[in-house]
């Protein structure tokens, strides 16, 4: 009790600051999403989300490579095919942009690479499975998820992520795998994935807008905490091998909450929203440059043990100074 105690000691300059620094961001547990685009000749910005671009197949090769170069360890993959309709066929195409983009990785680099398993960028509707009547077919949609598994297993990915949000997505992606011999494919689930306003310029990086309605039927409602640890809880039984709390910033409480109740690898997606709303912000001077860091140590603060997240690039490349 003050005045013996004084908490202030720890403070006292940055030696001491960091001697008890008692959460730190390891690079080694970020991963940079990249987005290949089939139908892209060179590389494109993407307005809505500052420094972050659309490659094509060979200017993807060139940045991968340089990715390796800099420190970042882990990839996760998002395409964008120049054939889109109402099953999304181009998501198992063995010679699909993921599909390439995943093969190009594992040849040319010793990248982790992560391929996200969805039919949004794939579909002619936007949405993340097949539609009948209006409404996405959960167990059809599965059927083609488990093709998707199947053919960036074959391409040689180390994790593939399913984010659609599907009931018994993991489980039908885990018997498809596992069919055909892959059991070491490990699965990070999306396994609470919130129906959020933060994901537009995703959408516009990925060309996934859905043409009609939005998700809300399959993604969860963000007012339910309760649901989304039930949610973590069915993938868990169905064999994932990392779940994910996404969006992240918003959503500290589930990540804090889902590493409390279970044992497992735990993820965390900074989503397009989260990050182009503080780099615009420390652009225009509103916030300090090293408010990217902050918000990176508060996820791992509440318990993850792996962020996806646009940021990992920069951090890693300026040492820890965003």
């Amino acid at each position: 009790m003050f005045p013996v105690e004084r908490l202030r000691r720890y403070r006292l300059n940055g030696n001491i600051r960091n001697m008890f620094r008692e959460t730190s961001i390891n690079p080694d547990k970020l991963i940079m999403p990249v987005f290949v685009d089939e139908t892209e000749k060179s590389k494109t910005a993407i307005k809505s989300m500052p420094g972050i671009y659309r490659y094509s197949i060979s200017e993807y090769e060139k940045y991968i490579m340089h990715l390796e170069e800099i420190g970042v360890k882990n990839i996760i993959i998002f395409g964008i095919p120049a054939k889109k309709d109402s099953c999304g066929t181009s998501s198992y195409d063995r010679n699909g942009i993921v599909q390439r983009a995943i093969a190009s990785a594992k040849k040319n680099t010793s990248l982790n690479t992560i391929a996200d398993l969805c039919l949004c960028e794939y579909t002619d509707t936007g949405h993340c499975g097949v539609i009948e009547n209006g409404y996405v077919n959960n167990d059809k949609t599965l059927e083609i998820y488990g093709r998707e598994a199947l053919s960036y297993a074959e391409a040689g990915v180390d994790m593939v992520a399913p984010s659609g949000m599907m009931d018994g997505q993991v489980g039908a992606i885990r018997d498809a795998l596992d069919r055909e011999g892959f059991v070491n494919t490990l699965i990070m689930a999306y396994s609470s994935k919130f129906a959020s306003n933060l994901y537009g310029p995703f959408r516009d990086a990925a060309d996934s807008t859905p043409q009609f309605g939005d998700r809300k039927s399959y993604q969860m409602d963000y007012h339910n905490g309760n649901e989304a640890m039930r949610e973590i809880d069915l993938d868990i039984q169905e064999g994932a091998d990392v779940i994910m709390v996404k969006p992240a910033l918003f959503y500290l409480d589930m990540i804090y909450r889902a590493k409390e109740y279970y044992n497992m690898p735990l993820a965390t997606y900074m989503v397009s929203g989260e990050y182009s709303m503080i780099k615009n912000a420390i652009a225009s001077g509103l916030l300090a440059p090293d408010t990217a860091m902050e918000a990176l140590t508060s996820l791992f603060r509440a318990g993850s043990d792996l962020v996806i997240t646009y940021f990992a690039e920069d951090y890693i490349a300026n040492h820890g100074k965003l």
